[in-house]
C-alpha cells in the first residue's frame, strides 16, 4: 500500500570533497547494455594457468561508479537531470555532492518509472561516496532510503536510529518512522513522526500524520492532515503532489465522496499524467459504480505503468465483470508466475481469496511477516490460514490485524468471514455490518462474497426472531442505505 506511500522526497544536503577524476573518457564511450551487462557477469575460475594468464581483470567493474555512471536513453526531465548531474561527477570537482544529488535523482526517477533497479542504482551512488567517506550520514540517508523502499526493513530501522544519534534531522526521523511503521511498532512511529513534525512540518511530515491517523482509525484526522500536505505541494515536485492528492482522493473515496474524489484524482493525473496509483484508484472507483468498462481502460493504463500484483487484480476483476474471460485468464497466469518476485503479500491475498494454491499463500504470508509485522500483513497471514483450514489460527492473527482500529472494507470483510468460520456469531455479525458499510471498497469478487454472507447472516437472524417480519436485516435495504453518493452533498 503505501507502499508506495512512505515514499517521500527527500532533503539534499550539501557536502564538501576533494574532486576526483574517474576514468570519465572510457566510461562516456561505453554503450549502457553493454556496460551493465558487463557488471552482471559471473566470472568463473579459470581451468588452467594459460586461462588464467588470458583472462581480462574483471577490477575496472568493481566501483559502483561504473555503473552510475551509465548514460540515461530516455528524455524525460529527470533523466536530463540525471544526465547532467553525471556530467559534473566526471569533471571531477566536488564529486561527493553530484553523487549525493545523482542519487536522489535516481529515486525520483524510481517513483516515476515505477521500476526498483534505480533504487539499486541510487545504493551504488551511497556506496561511492562510502568509499570516499566512511562516516559519510548524506550517504547513510540515502542508502536508508533505498532499503526502505526495498523492503528491507530491519535493516533501515538500524541505519535511521544511526542517523538519530548522530544528528536528529528531521528526514533521519522520517526514516526511522517509516521502518517502525511497515514493522507495525505504531507507537514508535508515532513518536517519530512527532519529532519529525516538531523540526520542519512539511508535506513530509503531514502525510506521514496523514497515513498515522488512518491507521489508527482517523478518517477525519487524516483527510486533515492530508490536505495540509496537498496544500504544501510545490510544482516543482511533481511526484510528492501527485502522491498526496491520490492520497486525499483514497480518504474521500472511504468517506463515500465519490465526486470530490474523482476530482482530486484528476487534479493528480494533471500534475503527473502517467501516476500509475492515481489511475489505479480511478478504476476502483468506476469499479464501485459498475462503470466496468470505463474501469478497465483506467486499470489497463494502470497496470501498465506499474505491473504489480495489486494493480493485475484489480484489471482481472474489472475485465471479469465486463464480460472479458479470456484476457483476465491470461493477466492471471501472468499475476500467479511472477506476482511473488514483485509483491508476495498481495499474491498471497488473491491466492487465498480465489481459493486456490492455498499452502503457497501461506508459505508467502508467513514470509512477508517475516520482514513486514504491519496490519495488512496479519490480514493477509490470517486470511491465507484461513483458506488452509487452519482456523484458530486465523483467528488469532486476524485479532492482530484489527488490534490498530484500522477502518478497511478487506480488513473487515476477512475478519467476518473468520468469525463465521470459527463459530464467533457476535462478531461476525459486527465485522459484517462494518463490512457492508465500507463495500464499495471492495473488489467486485469480495463484495459478491460479502453479499452472500449478508444475506445469510439475515436469514439466520430471521429464522431465531419471535416476529420474522420485524427483524433487522443486513440485506439489499440496508446496502442501499449505506451506498456512497456520487455527487458531493456541498
Amino acid at each position: 500500500m503505501l507502499a508506495k506511500h512512505d515514499e517521500m522526497e527527500t532533503r539534499k544536503q550539501p557536502v564538501s570533497m576533494r574532486a576526483r577524476n574517474r576514468a570519465a573518457k572510457i566510461f562516456r564511450s561505453v554503450a549502457p547494455l553493454l556496460l551493465i551487462g558487463s557488471l552482471l557477469i559471473i566470472y568463473s575460475r579459470p581451468k588452467n594457468q594459460s586461462e588464467a594468464s588470458q583472462t581480462t581483470p574483471a577490477v575496472i567493474f568493481d566501483d559502483p561508479l561504473a555503473l552510475v555512471l551509465t548514460p540515461q536513453t530516455s528524455d524525460s526531465r529527470i533523466d536530463k537531470e540525471i544526465s547532467r548531474l553525471q556530467q559534473q561527477i566526471r569533471s571531477g570537482r566536488n564529486v561527493q555532492l553530484w553523487l549525493e544529488q545523482l542519487g536522489w535523482a535516481f529515486v525520483a526517477k524510481a517513483r516515476e518509472s515505477f521500476d526498483p533497479g534505480f533504487y539499486k542504482l541510487a545504493e551504488q551512488c551511497a556506496l561511492c561516496i562510502e568509499k570516499r567517506n566512511p562516516q559519510s550520514q548524506e550517504a547513510m540517508l540515502l542508502r536508508g532510503h533505498v532499503l526502505q523502499n526495498l523492503h528491507r526493513f530491519k535493516e533501515s530501522e538500524t541505519v535511521a536510529r544511526s542517523l538519530v544519534q548522530q544528528r536528529g534531522l528531521s528526514f533521519d526521523y522520517g526514516l526511522l518512522g517509516d521502518a517502525l511503521m511497515e514493522q507495525g511498532r505504531l507507537n514508535e512511529a508515532v513518536d517519530a513522526y512527532q519529532q519529525m513534525m516538531n523540526l520542519k512540518p512539511d508535506l513530509h511530515a503531514y502525510a506521514r500524520a496523514a497515513h498515522m491517523r488512518w491507521l489508527k482509525g482517523d478518517l477525519v484526522g487524516a483527510i486533515e492532515a492530508i490536505q495540509l500536505a496537498v496544500s504544501a505541494a510545490s510544482p516543482s515536485d511533481a511526484e510528492s503532489s501527485a502522491w498526496v492528492n491520490t492520497r486525499l482522493a483514497l480518504y474521500q473515496f472511504q468517506a463515500g465522496r465519490f465526486y470530490e474524489a474523482e476530482r482530486r484524482c484528476a487534479v493528480a493525473l494533471s500534475v503527473q499524467s502517467s501516476y500509475a496509483p492515481a489511475f489505479l484508484l480511478k478504476g476502483r472507483m468506476l469499479l464501485a459504480q459498475k462503470r466496468f468498462g470505463e474501469a478497465v481502460d483506467a486499470l489497463q493504463n494502470a497496470a501498465k505503468l506499474n505491473p504489480l500484483p495489486e494493480y493485475q487484480w484489480t484489471l482481472i476483476e474489472a475485465l471479469r465483470a465486463d464480460g472479458r474471460e479470456n484476457e483476465a485468464s491470461a493477466i492471471e497466469r501472468q499475476l500467479c508466475r511472477h506476482g511473488a518476485s514483485g509483491d508476495p503479500r498481495t499474491l498471497a491475498l488473491f491466492l487465498a481469496t480465489r481459493h486456490e494454491s492455498s499452502e503457497t499463500a501461506l508459505r508467502l504470508a508467513r514470509a512477508e511477516l517475516d520482514s513486514r509485522g504491519d496490519v495488512f500483513t496479519h490480514d493477509a497471514l490470517a486470511w491465507s490460514l484461513a483458506a488452509a483450514g487452519k482456523l484458530n489460527e486465523a483467528h488469532g492473527e486476524i485479532q492482530r490485524a484489527l488490534a490498530e482500529g484500522t477502518e478497511d472494507g478487506r480488513l473487515f470483510f476477512h475478519a467476518a468471514m473468520i468469525a463465521s468460520q470459527t463459530g464467533q456469531a457476535a462478531d461476525a455479525d459486527r465485522w459484517l455490518r462494518k463490512a457492508n458499510e465500507l463495500s464499495h471498497l471492495l473488489l467486485p469478487s469480495e463484495r459478491n462474497q460479502l453479499q452472500n454472507a449478508v444475506a445469510s447472516d439475515a436469514k439466520q437472524q430471521a429464522s431465531f426472531a419471535p416476529n420474522p417480519k420485524k427483524t433487522f436485516s443486513l440485506g439489499p435495504k440496508t446496502a442501499r442505505k449505506t451506498q456512497p453518493q456520487t455527487k458531493s452533498k456541498t
